[in-house]
């Protein structure tokens, strides 16, 4: 399946529309396909609107390109990519959706793990295949 990149005033990026899903409740929500993500980061204020109680996860850290520590919390749920559920485990950590750029990120565990990923800037297209 293919999506087209998101614009941004001037700038394309990779950011793709997906169902968030936990326990019978679910949000669409939109996220940047990120390769050098590590796992899949949604924004907390998401994960409590489907009903997790973000503290009770596991607790980690992750840095930032500019050497910033936040704090996420690991909790199994299921992502919906263009019609295919996926269970995996994500991080919600508060300030994901960001102030400019409302969007989580998905990565390697959880997402490059489930699809073969090719991007084409040119076209400005991100196209995802089955791993089965």
């Amino acid at each position: 399946m293919k999506f087209q990149y998101t614009r941004y005033g001037d700038v394309v990026r990779p950011v793709i529309p997906i169902k968030l899903k936990h326990g019978g409740n679910e949000i669409g929500y939109h996220v940047l396909v990120d390769s050098g993500a590590d796992l899949c980061l949604f924004d907390a204020g998401l994960g409590r609107e489907i009903g997790i109680d973000i503290e009770s996860g596991k607790m980690k850290e992750v840095f930032g390109i500019g050497g910033k520590s936040s704090i996420y919390f690991i909790h199994p749920v299921t992502i919906e990519v263009g019609g295919w559920p996926f269970e995996i485990d994500a991080g919600f950590m508060s300030g994901v959706a960001g102030r400019v750029f409302r969007y989580g990120v998905v990565g390697q565990c959880g997402f490059f793990d489930k699809f073969i990923v090719k991007f084409d800037l040119l076209k400005e297209e991100v196209e995802l295949k089955d791993r089965k």
